[in-house]
């Protein structure tokens, strides 16, 4: 097994494990990103993510996309995880893990004061293994989003 950073030529692989990604969470019907959106994304000339993919003997099994975010009170940046995935059949083998080991190092070592992610709050497996790793959850703290047309709508009201 191999961890390495994703090149342009990833491309249609990233893709592929976003949509199986997808599949899993049961949101197929919501991924709206397209090779070129990826490419210009993670490898134009301002890249929004980083992404990692995991090998073994036979071939790419999974994959995890992250980035930078700032927290005011450590006075410091973060890592955030925004999907990792490794494909069911490769699961049991230490991928995962080792995915978020490898993840948990860059933070160490870009001096970052947290390692976050989301999980979905029916992925009772997922929610299981994050704990076993010593990651807590914030209860605390909700997420909010705005996309679409309600972006939209707030982005006009800056005049």
């Amino acid at each position: 097994m191999q961890i390495r950073e994703a090149t342009p030529a990833d491309v249609p692989l990233i893709l592929s494990l976003i949509r199986e990604l997808a599949r899993y969470e049961k949101l197929e019907h919501s991924v709206v990103a397209t090779e070129d959106i990826l490419r210009e994304s993670l490898f134009g000339p301002r890249a929004y993510a980083e992404t990692l993919i995991l090998e073994d003997q036979e071939g790419p099994q999974g994959f995890a996309l992250f980035f930078h975010n700032f927290s005011t009170f450590v006075g410091r940046p973060g890592l955030y995880l925004e999907d990792l995935f490794v494909k069911p059949e490769a699961r049991g083998k230490g991928y995962g893990k080792a995915l978020l080991a490898r993840l948990a190092r860059i933070a160490r070592d870009r001096n970052c004061g947290r390692f976050e992610w989301s999980v979905l709050d029916w992925n009772e497996p997922s929610i299981q293994f994050y704990k076993s790793l010593g990651a807590v959850p914030l209860d605390e703290w909700t997420m909010y989003r705005v996309a679409g047309d309600a972006l939209e709508r707030l982005a006009a009201m800056d005049r």
